[in-house]
């Protein structure tokens, strides 16, 4: 049992930990933000934005700290929540399968998952045991508007029973 299990819900413990969902962003191409097929519910890669709207840009291992990257990862994951909230209604059922995580960094950077650690941490914090989940995290020479990490997400709808 994780600490987020003794708060009473998701939207709880979001409060709990001074954390409010991001207003979503429009999809920047011919896709959209999830498709809900079944009990499992997909989520397109997101990159890190400010609260003003603008990327956060940069390269891992150049001029970009773990640290920094670590907390751009954990902005993308109260995103990826901000899409599940919205495809099914709220967060209470929702559980995280596993995340794809990909790193903007120099050739040389192996700290990958201590990057994408920030994602997995906050869905925990947010979910309990359900945010934990199966994962990887890679390394990119590249990503789209120059971000410095984009993670998406497959999580399962539970019924009503199992929440």
């Amino acid at each position: 049992m994780t600490v987020a299990d003794k708060i009473d819900g998701p939207h709880e413990r979001l409060r709990a930990l001074q954390l409010e969902l991001p207003e979503e962003f429009s999809p920047g191409g011919n896709y959209v933000p999830f498709r809900l097929c079944g009990d499992i519910l997909y989520l397109s890669g997101q990159g890190p934005r400010s609260s003003a709207g603008a990327w956060i840009t940069g390269t891992v291992g150049s001029d970009v700290t773990v640290e920094e990257a670590y907390q751009h990862a954990r902005t993308v994951g109260l995103a990826l929540l901000a899409t599940a909230n919205r495809a099914v209604g709220g967060l209470a059922n929702v559980e995280v399968l596993k995340l794809f995580g990909m790193v903007r960094a120099t050739p040389d950077f192996t700290r990958h998952p201590e990057v994408i650690n920030g994602c997995s941490d906050l869905l925990v914090a947010v979910l309990g045991e359900r945010g934990k989940h199966a994962r990887s995290a890679v390394g990119m020479g590249s990503l789209p508007n120059g971000v410095t990490v984009e993670i998406e997400a497959i999580m399962r709808i539970l019924p009503q029973e199992e929440h």
